[in-house]
């Protein structure tokens, strides 16, 4: 598989097919903006987003991780604590997800159709290796700029420290499929 990096110019953006953007090193919110704005502007336009784990967002660490983990936390009860409140996510795909969600106008269809063409993946999913060369964008506008002192943390590094049980469970699956990706690719 061979991925090509090209930047993305919003004026020439296809009217339908798919549009596979690399989140690496894009600021979260910044991306999620972009990518609501376009899904409801091109209505059969598909977005496939790949290593959502790598989206940054900005603060200070310590604030950062105690935000999510007080946005879990809050929801639980005594009496029944898996069942009450709404439901936070911590992987960063969904978090992602969640993020342009509440960006969309979910009241109506719109809006509604316009998520269900949305895809977050973390890392590479199976079928981007099935084809034999794949075209990641960048969006310029969403890229984080870095500058002294910016403090900043990626979305992997929110979830370790939210759920570290579940991160690595995905770590251990991570280093298993590159593993095999090795093998595959020696032959």
């Amino acid at each position: 598989m061979n991925i090509v990096k090209k930047t993305l110019d919003i004026s020439k953006l296809p009217e339908d097919g798919e549009v596979v953007i690399d989140a690496e090193g894009h600021v979260m919110g910044r991306l999620a903006t972009y990518i609501a704005k376009t899904l409801l502007e091109k209505p059969r336009l598909r977005i496939v987003v790949i290593n959502a784990e790598k989206l940054v967002v900005t603060g200070d660490e310590k604030m950062v991780v105690e935000w999510f983990k007080r946005r879990i936390g809050e929801w639980r009860t005594h009496y029944n604590p898996e069942k009450v409140g709404p439901k936070v996510p911590r992987r960063p795909d969904r978090v992602f997800k969640r993020v342009v969600r509440g960006m969309l106008p979910k009241d109506v269809e719109s809006g509604r159709l316009a998520l269900k063409r949305l895809r977050v993946y973390m890392s590479i999913p199976i079928e981007m290796f099935e084809r034999k060369r794949v075209v990641a964008y960048e969006v310029p506008d969403a890229r984080l700029r870095v500058r002294p002192l910016l403090k900043y943390i990626t979305l992997e590094e929110v979830w370790r420290s939210v759920d570290p049980a579940s991160w690595e469970k995905w770590r251990k699956a991570v280093e298993i499929w590159g593993k095999k990706l090795k093998q595959a690719s020696s032959r």
